[in-house]
């Protein structure tokens, strides 16, 4: 069978089933809508939950960051995965035992200002929308390669998709097509990774067939360092960040993850606190079995890529470097007429330029692994980047219709009058989502650290002392999340978008690049709350009373 008959149909399964369990499991009210009723099993939630944490960042781009970066890729393993370690222990239990499902929910009632709410949604609102941009990318690149649209349509088939089951079934269609979509990516990721551990080392376990001697009999990191001085890169084992800027970035990551609110509303949708945290502990298993193979197939892709294109004749080069040229994600310009590609560090040399976010996509077909496999991997990727999209629209339509809508304008609204203005507000975030899907403001995976790095910089101080800090009050809690937000925009928008004044990686501030900038902005946020805090009256006696209750361990 052809390749594009197999993509088809592998897709046209997996898109079935979404739509089929989106029709089975329709929200009948607003809890199945939020919260999917809370009735999820601790396992299904902890595969949803790692569907929705293993986005388009984790599943396409994460694994093409690393085989670019090589070691400086590290810090988007440690600070994912820690971040979340931190999230399950740290917070959830917390807020899961204080009852609120919404992150503004949480700060409006804890802060006891409809003040700290509103900011708390417009915090939501552009985290939420630089995520999900990152996520409509993903989908676009799919479609764009494996069904031969272009991107911008790929990223409208993908919306229509997603706004059908986020919209009719809320919180508890998207978590039943996350179980099915973790199943559908976690088999697209592993299948290649094993058969390319094999042709490459002889070892069909990925984890450890990177670290093994290739069949020349020479490790495969070691062959691929030589590789990469021979073309002028640095080693790929050795870092060129610095260590601060490596810490900073990991640790934006990390404490980001912990105030993403696609995440915490997944402790919600369990029965119970200690299923909360064993559907954490479930999760973490889940996750880490894409994230503990992203740095094999880092290397077995970008060892294939130099030793299949590197001083080739063009015209001699396989049919995958073709197909992928057609997508305009991967460029080759014979700036010395000889007809062969010269692919080098000097960007004055350098004839080949590729894009990170298309290594793991394009590596079935670099090893020239079978039709199928090449299939079922799109099928993973549309999965990984849908899950998440349909988990983030969610968060933004609950931030509009519950916190802003309910709890502010129109406390009397109905039920009904609720749960419609929550599909109106998916259906407009789908568009908006759109929108920076077809115009994103970088690759997949760095966006998406951009958007961990506004967590950190605005929510994680004011969740972590609304827990753990009674004399906290709503005065030192808005203002740190107001600067916090606004020094990490102006950065973001400095650094990337060249917006006052721009500047390039010499003017950073202490060396910090725009993904690692939200730990500074977050140090920030905590020392202007304190400080605010001290020079206001303390919260009144009731909150104070509820942040004890909260902190004492129940199972409940």
């Amino acid at each position: 069978m052809s390749l594009q008959l197999w993509i088809w149909l592998m897709i046209g399964i997996t898109f079935a089933l979404y739509i089929g369990i989106a029709i089975w499991s329709r929200a009948g009210s607003t809890k199945d809508f939020y919260v999917a009723g809370s009735g999820v099993s601790p396992i299904a939630n902890g595969m949803a939950t790692a569907a929705d944490w293993m986005s388009a960042a984790s599943f396409i781009s994460m694994a093409g960051l690393i085989s670019f970066m090589g070691y400086d890729g590290s810090v988007y393993l440690m600070g994912w995965t820690g971040g979340y370690v931190l999230l399950a222990l740290l917070l959830a239990p917390y807020l899961r035992k204080f009852g609120k499902f919404t992150v503004p929910d949480f700060i409006g009632d804890r802060y006891y200002s409809d003040t700290a709410r509103i900011v708390a949604v417009i915090c939501t609102l552009i985290i939420s929308f630089t995520y999900v941009a990152g996520q409509m990318r993903g989908v676009g690149l799919v479609f764009s390669r494996y069904l031969e649209v272009d991107i911008n349509t790929g990223v409208v088939i993908g919306m229509a998709i997603v706004l059908f089951y986020a919209v009719l079934g809320g919180m508890k269609g998207i978590t039943y097509t996350q179980v099915a979509q973790y199943c559908v990516l976690i088999f697209a990721f592993m299948v290649p990774a094993i058969f390319i551990s094999i042709q490459m080392t002889g070892n069909p376990i990925p984890q450890l067939g990177f670290g093994s001697q290739g069949h020349d009999g020479m490790y495969l990191l070691d062959k691929l360092d030589g590789l990469s001085t021979e073309l002028g890169f640095h080693e790929y084992t050795s870092g060129s960040k610095s260590m601060l800027d490596v810490f900073f970035i990991t640790a934006a990551l990390m404490v980001g993850t912990a105030g993403l609110p696609h995440v915490i509303v997944r402790f919600f949708t369990v029965k119970k606190v200690s299923d909360a945290r064993k559907s954490a502990g479930w999760a973490l298993l889940f996750i880490g079995i894409l994230y503990t193979t992203a740095p094999a197939i880092a290397v077995f892709a970008r060892t294939n890529l130099i030793e299949t294109v590197s001083e080739k004749r063009y015209d001699d080069l396989p049919g995958w470097f073709d197909n992928w040229e057609k997508t305009g994600l991967l460029t080759f310009e014979d700036k010395n007429k000889d007809g062969i590609v010269q692919y080098l560090a000097d960007p004055q040399l350098n004839e080949l330029n590729i894009d990170r976010d298309i290594m793991v996509m394009a590596n079935p077909e670099i090893a020239e692994l079978p039709n199928w496999v090449i299939a079922l991997l799109a099928a993973g990727a549309l999965a990984a980047a849908l899950s998440t999209a349909a988990g983030l629209l969610l968060v933004i339509s609950s931030s509009i219709s519950h916190d802003l809508i309910k709890k502010i304008i129109n406390p009397n609204i109905s039920e009904k009058g609720e749960l419609i203005y929550a599909r109106i507000s998916a259906f407009f975030a789908v568009v908006m989502a759109g929108y920076f899907g077809i115009n994103p403001p970088g690759f997949v995976a760095a966006v998406v650290a951009l958007a961990f790095g506004l967590a950190a910089a605005s929510f994680f101080p004011a969740i972590v002392m609304g827990i753990f800090y009674k004399r906290m009050n709503k005065e030192g809690a808005i203002s740190g999340m107001v600067t916090g937000l606004l020094l990490m925009l102006f950065y973001m928008t400095k650094f990337k978008f060249g917006w006052f004044g721009g500047g390039s990686q010499e003017d950073w501030w202490f060396g910090v690049s725009p993904e690692g900038f939200g730990t500074f902005a977050m140090l920030v946020n905590f020392i202007v709350s304190i400080t605010v805090c001290q020079f206001t009256s303390v919260p009144p006696k009731e909150i104070q009373e509820l942040v004890e209750k909260i902190r004492i361990p129940t199972t409940e």
